[in-house]
C-alpha cells in the first residue's frame, strides 16, 4: 500500500513539473510570465531623441498596382495606386521604424496603453503601413472598404492568425504578447497589401514621417542604442546618451545600395483564401 501511494505521489510531482515547464514557469493562455520589473514612474528628468532619416542615391520609382486584376472593387477606388515599399521625398525616407534598445528603460516595465492602435483596410491598402504597439496593447482592425479582406500576420514569436473580414463587419481586436520587430502582415485576398507591426515592451518607438523626421519622448536619462528598420533597406544602429531633461539629435542615412536581411519565408505571399 505504501509503495502504491509513493508511486501516485511521484506521478503528481512529475505532472506538476511538466505543467510548469510547458507554461514557461508562469505563462498562462499565451501571456508572458511576470517580468518582476518595477513599473516606471516618471521623475520629470525624462529626455527626447529626435532625428531625420535621409536617403542617398536613386530611389526606385513607385509602380502602379494593377488592383483590378484581383478585385473590381479595388480598381474603382479613386486616386493613385502606387507601391509603398519605398517612399522617398526630397531625399527623406518615410516608414522607417525607429526604437531604442538597452539603457535604463530596460530595467523597468511600462504600463500597457489603454488606447487601442488602429489598423484600417481602406482603399485596398493597410493604414498605417508601418506602426508600433506595446506588448498586450489592443490592435483594432477595421475594414472600411466595400470588399472582403483577409488579415494574416506572420509572426515568429507570437500567435499567428488568418481571418476574413467582410465589408461592414465589426472591428476585430487582437494583441501580441511578446516583443517582436517587425511582424509582416498581408492580405491573402489582395497580394499587394502589406503592413508591418513593431511590438515592444516599452513605449519608446516612432515611425519616420514623409519628411523623414521622427521623435521619441519620455526616455529615462542614460545611454541607449537607437535602431532603425526599413522593409527594403534593413537595419542601422547608433549609440546615444540622453541627458536629464535633455534632447539629443540622431540622424540616419540609408543608401540605394543598402539591402534588408529579411526572411523570404516570412514575406511570402499565400494563395488567395477560398470563400464558400
Amino acid at each position: 500500500m505504501l509503495k502504491r501511494l509513493s508511486a501516485i505521489s511521484l506521478m503528481f510531482v512529475l505532472t506538476a513539473f511538466l505543467i510548469v515547464g510547458c507554461n514557461g514557469g508562469g505563462e498562462k493562455n499565451g501571456e508572458p510570465a511576470n517580468s518582476g520589473k518595477k513599473e516606471y514612474a516618471p521623475t520629470g528628468d525624462e529626455g527626447t531623441i529626435t532625428g531625420t532619416i535621409a536617403f542617398e542615391g536613386t530611389a526606385p520609382a513607385r509602380k502602379t498596382i494593377p488592383m483590378g486584376l484581383n478585385d473590381a472593387n479595388c480598381a474603382t477606388i479613386p486616386g493613385e495606386k502606387l507601391t509603398e515599399n519605398v517612399i522617398v521625398k526630397d531625399g527623406k525616407l518615410a516608414n522607417v521604424f525607429v526604437f531604442i534598445k538597452g539603457g535604463p528603460a530596460g530595467d523597468y516595465s511600462f504600463k500597457t496603453p489603454s488606447e487601442a492602435a488602429t489598423l484600417d483596410q481602406k482603399g485596398c491598402r493597410y493604414h498605417p503601413h508601418v506602426f508600433g504597439v506595446q506588448t498586450g496593447q489592443t490592435i483594432k482592425i477595421l475594414n472600411s472598404d466595400n470588399t472582403t479582406h483577409n488579415i494574416h500576420p506572420s509572426p515568429k514569436n507570437n500567435k499567428e492568425f488568418n481571418e476574413v473580414q467582410g465589408p461592414g463587419a465589426a472591428p476585430k481586436e487582437k494583441t501580441f504578447m511578446r516583443a517582436e520587430t517587425l511582424i509582416p502582415v498581408k492580405c491573402n485576398q489582395h497580394p499587394w497589401m502589406q503592413a508591418y507591426i513593431g511590438v515592444l515592451e516599452h513605449p519608446f518607438f516612432a515611425v519616420s514621417k514623409e519628411d523623414g523626421t521622427y521623435e521619441i519622448e519620455g526616455l529615462p536619462p542614460g545611454d541607449y542604442t537607437v535602431e532603425t528598420w526599413h522593409e527594403q533597406y534593413g537595419k542601422k544602429e547608433q549609440k546615444v546618451t540622453v541627458a536629464a531633461k535633455g534632447s539629443v539629435t540622431q540622424d540616419f542615412t540609408y543608401k540605394d545600395t543598402d539591402k534588408a536581411a529579411l526572411s523570404p519565408s516570412s514575406l511570402k505571399m499565400q494563395p488567395a483564401l477560398v470563400l464558400p
